[in-house]
């Protein structure tokens, strides 16, 4: 299993070794730089394939691009509101989800892989603007994330660019599976 998939039922177990694989993700990269650019990055991504060929999984039991698509939508939502609590209020809890239940129980599957990149992109707008406006002291305000402990914002601004790589690295492998 790859130190990516990160299961639910693991999740605590496996957290700290999650998170340095997603960090290492972004290296050296300024994490809203990273974070301005995937909206573009996705739309390059995908230009070019089919209804049909975003739907298909890379192979049985994998996701499909529009399946991706819809997940970092929904991504982007758990952080835009995490992102408003520890802005908003003094370390608040931070509860973790499920990412294969969602996906099952909100039918990504059935996903339009349209819209889902443009609630994306809506939703990724609003977050750059919120966190721009971000003092110093700001980013140093934590969350406590039930499953990892204490995320400062700029923690969380670094693991948020890590994931958009993770994922764009995912969307690539699968159009060389389906393509």
């Amino acid at each position: 299993m790859s130190v990516f998939t990160n299961p639910a039922g693991g999740a605590a177990h496996n957290a700290a070794t999650y998170v340095a694989a997603v960090l290492d993700l972004v290296a050296n990269r300024e994490p809203l730089e990273v974070l301005r650019a995937t909206p573009s990055a996705l739309h390059g991504a995908i230009t070019g394939l089919s209804a049909k060929l975003l739907r298909q999984p890379e192979r049985e039991g994998k996701w499909s691009i529009a399946q991706v698509l819809q997940h970092l939508a929904d991504a982007e939502m758990v952080w835009a509101w995490r992102v408003r609590l520890i802005l908003a209020q003094d370390r608040p809890a931070l509860t973790g989800y499920d990412q294969d239940l969602w996906a099952t129980r909100l039918h990504y599957e059935q996903a339009d892989p349209s819209e889902a990149l443009h609630l994306f992109e809506v939703v990724r707008r609003s977050n750059l603007r919120v966190v721009e406006r971000a003092s110093p002291e700001d980013l140093n305000r934590v969350g406590v994330h039930v499953e990892r402990g204490e995320e400062s914002l700029a923690h969380l601004l670094r693991l948020n660019a890590g994931h958009d790589a993770l994922h764009l690295r995912q969307i690539e492998r699968i159009r060389k599976a389906v393509a």
